[in-house]
């Protein structure tokens, strides 16, 4: 080699030693609980949706670290003395993917579709006379009636989350899922990149202006410290344990429990509790078919059932469940054991003198059993055991979650590709009252997936929505599950809670009740 091309390359190698560290991108590489197939998220509840929602959206309001709903896109708002005008006026500086301005034109169109699907924006939209665009910025909700959901619906953490988008997106039927994912979050979904069974990826919005306060769950500024997060799919927990630990991943969801003492273990690894408040097992009955038509059917899985069964089954260590006879999460205001004596004990002789009663002919129960998430896999099949004890014949259909979501929406008879029940898990920030709790929801076709029809839950929900005082609300909550116990429409099976391991190079991981990747930095 000549002095000059030794000269050249040492030139180059040194601009390269200066340049670097300014341009090197920092990759954040984390196994989600889920493969996204399905991007949505006001067309599924499904919360890996949930969570593709919160990276490349943004709300209105936001929920905090102590549960208090702040302004998010919303720079301020006002109420009128009467309670029935909220004045919403939006941040400076909001814009979209593509650079256009959001306007609220488009929040006007998002809110509507949104409270189309979700049970709290249904509830809602019942108090809402009109929603009006004062200009560009500002937007009025005008009420028929004063109610205190206005802050606490467009603030929902949870699925369905009311993700802001563009008027031309959110004009989308409900029904339809949408093709456009342009958000105004702080992360840009890179569509070109998606390969649903390897990978989701996002790329930081540099135009993303955060609000200037300190970030606190959902709310406050979402800085990004990274340029990219990459959502790699690996089914197996064991490889994603073994990614993990060697550094080829730096963040794992929601792994079985069994395996944290191995991430616990190792020098380069933490536990992160990033959801305190913690989750519930949920059984989900189908109410249009036979034999769940029958409120007494249905009564009788409250028997055949006992929470510990499940909670082992799928948690095994005590110290991450809690055996909790309420809808209601434990340690949350609205919670109470009332209804419920008697009731998740195993009584079998009760569950066969229901079904005798009710003159069950022996139909199969379609169970669809979730395969593909170490959370949910294990739910199945106790379901199945406990029914069967209790006087039920089960046919226990297993598939992958994102097929289990795809057909739960199907109203067709079981017989014909539809379903009687599914197990699945709610995050404690998405079942907190009446209102909020989708599965609740007893209003018939506009009910969620599983159909309730009930005139009296809907009544007491109602009654919910107007109230303000709290302890009146507690009283009304108490009377919802007792109702619950006579007409079912879902049964809760136990509080689970979970640590998240993470790399030690990785920083700034946020409580709150969905993954969020702002404030996240890797060194």
């Amino acid at each position: 080699m000549t002095l000059r091309r030794v000269v050249a390359v040492l030139a180059a190698l040194a601009a390269l030693a200066l340049v670097g560290p300014a341009t090197a991108e920092t990759t954040l590489r984390v196994v989600m609980h889920s493969d996204l197939k399905i991007v949505d998220p006001i067309w599924t509840t499904a919360y890996i949706v949930r969570n593709h929602g919160y990276m490349i959206y943004d709300t209105l309001f936001a929920m905090d670290a102590r549960g208090e709903i702040k302004p998010q896109m919303v720079d301020k708002y006002e109420v009128s003395k009467d309670q029935l005008t909220y004045t919403l006026t939006l941040r400076d500086g909001l814009s979209w993917h593509d650079g256009k301005p959001v306007t609220t034109e488009d929040c006007v169109a998002s809110i509507k579709r949104w409270s189309a699907k979700d049970s709290m924006g249904q509830k809602l939209m019942g108090f809402v006379k009109d929603i009006q665009i004062v200009n560009a910025k500002t937007f009025k909700i005008v009420l028929n009636e004063p109610t205190g959901l206005v802050l606490g619906a467009l603030g929902k953490p949870s699925s369905n989350v009311p993700f802001m988008m563009p008027k031309r997106v959110a004009e989308t039927d409900p029904n339809t899922q949408i093709s456009d994912f342009t958000g105004s979050g702080p992360f840009v979904f890179k569509k070109d990149e998606w390969k649903p069974g390897d990978k989701a990826v996002y790329a930081k919005f540099d135009k993303y202006r955060p609000r200037p306060e300190p970030p606190s769950a959902l709310a406050g500024g979402k800085v990004v410290k990274v340029d990219r997060v990459e959502w790699k799919w690996i089914p197996d927990h064991q490889t994603a344990m073994n990614a993990l630990i060697a550094g080829e991943v730096d963040y794992l969801e929601a792994p079985p429990h069994d395996l944290l003492p191995i991430a616990k273990a190792d020098p380069n690894v933490k536990l992160v509790d990033v959801n305190p408040l913690g989750n519930q097992f949920t059984f989900r009955f189908n109410a249009l078919h036979k034999p769940f038509d029958n409120a007494k059917v249905r009564q009788a899985v409250f028997h055949a059932f006992n929470q510990e069964d499940f909670l082992k089954a799928v948690v095994g260590d005590p110290a991450y469940y809690k055996v909790c006879k309420a809808f209601f999460p434990c340690g949350s205001p609205m919670s109470t054991p009332k209804g419920l004596e008697g009731l998740l004990e195993s009584n079998f002789e009760k569950s066969r003198a229901l079904l005798k009663d009710a003159s069950y002919d022996g139909t199969p129960i379609v169970l669809m059993h979730s395969t593909d998430l170490a959370v949910l896999t294990n739910l199945g099949p106790v379901a199945k055991s406990l029914l069967e004890k209790g006087g039920f014949k089960v046919d226990m259909v297993s598939m992958d979650w994102q097929t289990l979501v795809a057909r739960r929406a199907k109203k067709e008879p079981p017989a014909a590709g539809g379903w009687h029940a599914f197990l699945t898990s709610w995050v404690a920030a998405d079942i907190l009252n009446p209102v909020m709790m989708g599965f609740m929801n007893a209003s018939c076709d506009k009910a969620m997936f599983g159909w309730p029809c009930d005139k009296e839950i809907e009544s007491l929900r109602d009654q919910f929505a107007r109230e303000t005082n709290p302890a009146r609300q507690k009283a009304i909550a108490e009377a919802v599950q007792v109702r619950e116990t006579q007409y079912p429409t879902h049964i809760p099976l136990g509080q689970w809670y979970l640590a998240s391991p993470t790399r030690k190079n990785v920083d700034g991981i946020l409580q709150a009740p969905v993954p969020v990747f702002w404030n996240v930095s890797k060194k």
